[in-house]
């Protein structure tokens, strides 16, 4: 079986640490599809790393637009 080099998902808990919001808050942005990609594996939501560093990145884009 090959082995993968890819970087781990995070929980919505790692995610709220690196963005420092409450958890709540990804929750809303799910719910509003409003916040980074989340998959949904079992009854758990998993985040690349990657995707939220790049929608935050947008996030930044966007704001410096204003």
């Amino acid at each position: 079986m090959p082995t993968t080099t890819a970087e781990p998902t995070w929980t919505i808990h790692d995610v709220s640490a690196y963005l420092r919001i409450p958890v709540g808050t990804l929750y809303q942005w799910r719910y509003r599809r409003t916040g980074p990609k989340a998959a949904k594996v079992g009854r758990h939501l998993r985040y690349h790393p990657g995707e939220v560093k790049a929608w935050l990145a947008e996030q930044e884009r966007h704001h410096a637009r204003r």
